[in-house]
């Protein structure tokens, strides 16, 4: 194997190691936002006043854990971001009601 070809091949390594530490922690950030989020929907009485925002935010947190135990940083990342929408609508609209 050629020096050229090599060096081709370790930086192409490198990059793809820092671009899945990237998601990793990102996915990890995320979905620390979105447990708070939903504890403190929860505080608020989101499963009784916006039952279906909260439930919707659980669920996506739940799907977000699974795809980050199958090591799909990505994805993980997607559902939890769908999580803290979830929650954040539900604490928007837990608050327009009291």
């Amino acid at each position: 194997m050629s020096k050229k070809t090599w060096k081709f091949l370790v930086i192409l390594v490198l990059v793809s190691f820092i671009s899945a530490g990237c998601y990793y922690f990102a996915a990890k950030r995320e979905m620390k936002k979105a447990e708070q989020l939903i504890s403190e929907l929860k505080r608020e009485g989101g499963p009784t006043l916006v039952p279906y925002e909260y439930t919707s935010a659980e669920k996506f947190l739940e799907i977000s854990n699974f795809e980050f135990k199958d090591n799909d940083f990505k994805t993980a990342k997607g559902f939890a971001t769908r999580s803290k929408s979830a929650a954040e609508a539900g604490l928007a609209e837990v608050k327009r009601k009291k």
